[in-house]
């Protein structure tokens, strides 16, 4: 049974009028916490105040947050944190007064792929392409139709991820990881600056080779590129690291900075905050 706290109060429903509802006036972090401990945190809260701010709303302070994912999630947990700008009247303005709406809600498990991570996963390039908005580029906002009208592009249950490019073709994301693949040792993830969701586990990827010395690009990069790879694979806070195997007829077997990074993801949350 999933676990709801609307600004710090167990309940499953909101105002009506709330603005994260009928404008997606808002954002929102997923994680996995074991034990009341939020996995990667300092990342997660990391971008979640960077959004925030993006989008001039009052983040939720941090010993709160903590405290309340402690309260939803006392064991191994898929734990999603929203804050809306609340309920300020009909139309678009709003007022300096607009009291945010905190969202910390719970699903006890985490949905495990244990052959997806080993044998590394199938994916597709989806036709919807992203529109360019570098106001809200990397920012993880309550409105995601694009990702919802890309994944429902598929039901071939052997796909497992669809990759996104922009409207100029450039690769972005996968409908809900980050992307990144290897070429001569150097590791390269598309850069976000145009659109595009920016994850915790993406940041972690890349603070992890800074410190391992692997040598890593963020930079525009292209389907070509990524068909002519060493390696691929995607990254997100509930799945770990997943392998790309296959993306059309390019078939990848999981490579060695895809191993590497699945231990020293493991390592980093054994280590803890």
């Amino acid at each position: 049974m999933a676990s709801f706290l609307v600004n710090g109060q167990p309940a499953r429903s909101i105002d009506a009028s709330d603005r994260g509802l009928a404008y997606g006036d808002g954002v929102f972090r997923t994680l996995v916490a074991r034990a009341g401990r939020p996995l990667n945190w300092p990342g997660h809260y990391r971008l979640l105040s960077r959004d925030c701010a993006r989008l001039a709303l009052a983040c939720p302070p941090e010993p709160l947050l903590l405290a309340e994912i402690a309260r939803v999630a006392p064991d191994e947990a898929v734990v999603k944190v929203i804050v809306t700008r609340g309920t300020t009247g009909r139309g678009y303005a709003f007022g300096d007064d607009a009291e945010p709406t905190r969202i910390v809600a719970a699903w006890p498990g985490v949905p495990s792929a244990p052959e997806a991570a080993r044998e590394g996963v199938r994916v597709r390039r989806c036709e919807l392409a992203l529109a360019i908005q570098p106001r809200l580029a990397g920012v993880k906002s309550l409105n995601r139709l694009e990702n919802v009208l890309a994944r429902a592009e598929w039901r071939d249950p052997a796909i497992r991820e669809g990759l996104l490019a922009d409207c100029e073709g450039r690769l972005v994301e996968a409908t809900s990881s980050n992307v990144f693949f290897a070429r001569g040792g150097t590791l390269v993830t598309p850069a976000l600056t145009r659109c595009g969701v920016e994850g915790a586990q993406r940041g972690r990827i890349l603070a992890l080779a800074g410190a391992e010395g692997i040598a890593c690009e963020v930079r525009d990069a292209g389907f070509d590129e990524l068909e002519g790879a060493d390696e691929a694979f995607l990254t997100n806070s509930v799945i770990g690291l997943w392998p790309v195997a296959a993306l059309g007829e390019r078939l990848w077997a999981p490579g060695p900075l895809a191993r590497r990074f699945q231990r020293l993801i493991e390592e980093d949350d054994a280590r803890g905050p």
